[in-house]
């Protein structure tokens, strides 16, 4: 999946930028930025606009936590730990999603 990229912010004034809001960006582009965000791989701008999101949306935010609990659970995973049949159906799921994202 490409990174969603968000729009520079339009200045107000060549001074002072427009205040950030959280309805700025929507819950879909925050799921879509969530990699991105955990990876520290956001501009500032960007990173301002999930923080301000953030704090509007719990929906969001718990999405957030999960995905941060996902990353830490699965990352102490050793390949002995999955059942061969369970990352064997892990592995198929993957390739129906890459599938179902490119037709």
């Amino acid at each position: 999946m490409r990174p969603v990229r968000l729009p520079r912010l339009p200045l107000l004034h060549a001074r002072r930028p427009k205040p950030i809001d959280g309805h700025d960006i929507t819950c879909r582009q925050v799921v879509g930025l969530v990699t991105d965000y955990l990876d520290g791989n956001l501009t500032p701008g960007e990173h301002a606009l999930f923080e301000a999101h953030l704090s509007e949306c719990e929906d969001c935010t718990e999405h957030v936590k999960q995905i941060q609990v996902t990353v830490a659970i699965a990352g102490s995973l050793r390949d002995e730990d999955v059942d061969s049949l369970a990352r064997e159906d892990l592995i198929n799921l993957y390739r129906r999603w890459r599938t179902d994202l490119h037709a």
